[in-house]
């Protein structure tokens, strides 16, 4: 059974008639339930009879430095949660644990792709960050002041963060994967006054040159006064007098102690981009209390965590993944977990599930693309490891196909690890749908069920209940985003002008089944999900159409078998200009050089013309009707209906 993915919110009464049949639910085993965390659902029946209450509750979790005077203050669609009061995200994720038994216990075990290791425990890391947090203040960053974190995963990745955050500073963290002009372009929207880089990073045995793509992007920044390098490979690079300053140099000139900054739980802690339905990107902002909060409980719910746990989420610092479950989440539950730099195949396809074995790991957090991977290669990979530490497996990024669920379950699992799949958004900040690990019955592909205090629906554009259609979050949860950095109105536009400000609009659809159970279908508009990724078509077309030899794009997302989606481009070419395998290289690489490797289209279809209305709009949903060989919608709207056969003939003859 494959869950289709539908792109376009009229293609949810295509999905087949059968969808939930036959689809097996996996008890959690009397083991694993006996020893669970969470034995009853009396959190949800506390969250529905009183959320506010609930809410207020779960905050106790957290250290104040002052108490909130109001829960909530909602003022559709702008929230303010825990009003008055005072904290320090860094201070919940460090300082608390200085007074316990965490303060000796490991925070960090690192490994890098060519071997290196090393273990922080909680005061090593409280020391590290207070003194790189004195470094961020000598260099005349202060609180509200931007800073853009451009690094591999290395520790001094979190220790960037951590410290940005004691000191009430901005962070905003851009994926390494990202290229220059991307980096750029989300330094001068958050103007960003310092950068924080390495000399470089590995990837595959090779070094990926990121101090390059630092002074490239920075050369058209004037708001950045300052670039801290780590060194990390020991590479050659040139460093610019003044301007750029080694880590290691600055650190040991650093004193030991700086005070946590009391920050308004409103005040902002982060801005994070992610890919919109235009071409610029969106900073989405998020706050310090509710953030913390969603992150704090979330982690503490769906992952049961235990003090014995090695914990390994795969993710990147570079997306929300990275944020709410590699660095605040796990810190401030006490949580020792493992971080690895390189690539999940180097220098062999067993370099997972060694880590695994090596370091015991007993919760393991990845994507769907990861796990299709592992599939493509076989289970002998992971069969010639000892994975039996693992106790708790988890999905993230995308929805999981059954067929990948099913795998992991057996194969990584060993049929004794409960799986938790979790739907959530850069936007909301937490997972908001998933299952309780002892208490959920899981279905291979579904994400159950909200949590504790998360209401969802599902609507149809009149914004009634419906079992298929748009998600929708129908009520405000804290740590979800306050909007958009510097753009007020497209926050208002993109997520709550659908139903006037009533509904947070996810832009995703699903189905639910007999059971209420959550089955997420997908995007409905127009960013594509890759590997997990969000990637805008226009961003895409855009880098494209930048290139000289191009005249138009148009993007979709298509199936693939691993990434779940992967880009197809649909180009045509100037005047005199050929189509050849050369330039579709070229092409490729164009984008790659404009937004990063994450975004190479899977194929270029050269074409004469697209599939246009009258008014010229492309019609992305027929070349989607095309890719996907699905019986074509309506086309009587087209300027130029003979464009439909000569695109059908060339998309079935690309490989």
């Amino acid at each position: 059974m494959t869950i289709p993915s539908p792109t376009t919110a009229e293609n949810f009464a295509q999905a087949p008639s059968n969808f939930f049949e036959n689809s097996p639910s996996y008890f959690p085993s009397k083991e694993f339930k006996d020893k669970a965390n969470l034995q009853s659902f009396d959190l949800f029946e506390e969250a529905k009879k009183d959320p506010l209450a609930f809410w207020a509750k779960q905050a106790q979790n957290l250290q104040w430095f002052q108490p909130w005077q109001q829960v909530l203050e909602w003022n559709p669609p702008y929230a303010k949660w825990f009003v008055g009061g005072k904290l320090n995200a860094c201070y919940n994720c460090l300082d608390r644990h200085m007074t316990t038994a965490t303060r000796t216990k490991t925070a960090l075990i690192w490994e890098g792709e060519n071997g290196d290791q090393r273990k922080l425990t909680y005061e090593e890391l409280y020391q590290e960050v207070n003194q790189f947090a004195n470094v961020l203040k000598s260099l005349g960053v202060g609180k509200g002041d931007r800073v853009a974190i451009y690094l591999p995963m290395i520790p001094e990745a979190a220790v960037s963060m951590l410290a940005c955050a004691r000191i009430g500073a901005i962070h905003t963290v851009v994926f390494g994967g990202f290229s220059a002009e991307a980096l750029k372009d989300r330094i001068l929207d958050a103007e960003a006054k310092l950068v924080i880089t390495a000399d470089g990073g590995f990837r595959r045995g090779k070094i990926v040159p990121l101090k390059e793509a630092v002074d490239q992007a920075v050369a058209d920044c004037a708001c950045v006064e300052h670039v801290v390098v780590v060194k990390r490979t020991a590479q050659e690079i040139s460093m610019q007098e003044k301007r750029d300053h080694w880590y290691d140099q600055l650190m040991q000139k650093a004193g030991a102690e700086c005070p946590a900054e009391e920050m308004d739980a409103e005040d902002l802690l982060f801005i994070l981009y992610t890919s919109g339905t235009t071409g610029k990107p969106k900073g989405i902002m998020h706050t310090t209390g509710g953030y913390l909060l969603g992150a704090t409980m979330t982690t503490r719910w769906v992952f049961d965590i235990k003090p014995q746990d090695v914990y390994w989420c795969t993710a990147d610092i570079g997306w929300i993944t990275g944020h709410s479950y590699v660095v605040y989440g796990p810190l401030s539950n006490g949580m020792t977990q493992l971080i690895y730099e390189g690539a999940l195949d180097w220098p062999q396809r067993n370099r997972f599930w060694k880590l695994i074995e090596k370091y015991k790991v007993s919760t393991l957090y990845t994507a769907p693309t990861a796990i299709r991977t592992f599939m493509k290669w076989g289970e002998e990979w992971p069969k010639n490891c000892d994975l039996s530490s693992l106790r708790l497996l988890g999905s993230v990024g995308e929805p999981i196909n059954p067929e990948a669920w099913v795998w992991y379950y057996k194969y990584i699992g060993q049929e004794k690890c409960p799986i938790v799949d979790t739907w959530w958004q850069t936007e909301t900040g937490s997972i908001m749908i998933a299952p309780i690990p002892g208490l959920t019955n899981l279905k291979p592909g579904s994400a159950t069920q909200p949590l504790p205090g998360i209401e969802a629906a599902l609507l149809n554009d009149a914004g009634e209940p419906v079992s298929s259609g748009n998600l929708a979050l129908t009520s405000p949860w804290p740590s979800m985003l306050r909007g958009i950095y510097g753009d007020p109105l497209r926050y208002e536009e993109t997520y709550w002008k659908k139903w006037n400000g009533r509904y947070y609009f996810t832009g995703d659809g699903a189905k639910l089944d007999e059971d209420h159970y959550f089955w997420v279908m997908g995007r409905i508009d127009d960013v594509m999900n890759v590997a997990g990724h969000r990637i805008s078509t226009m961003e895409v077309e855009s880098a494209l159409v930048d290139h000289p030899s191009v005249a138009e794009a148009a993007v979709i997302a298509i199936s693939h078998e691993i990434k779940g989606h992967a880009i197809a481009a649909f180009v045509t070419l100037k005047e005199g200009i050929a189509a050849t395998p050369e330039l579709n290289d070229i092409l490729k690489q164009h984008v790659v050089n404009k937004i990063g490797a994450i975004a190479r289209p899977e194929k270029i279809i050269f074409i004469h013309d697209l599939p246009k209305t009258r008014s010229g709009k492309i019609m992305r949903r027929l070349l989607r009707d095309i890719a996907e060989g699905r019986l074509l919608g309506d086309v009587t709207s087209l300027a130029d209906p003979s464009v439909i056969e000569a695109l059908k003939s060339k998309y079935a003859d690309e490989p």
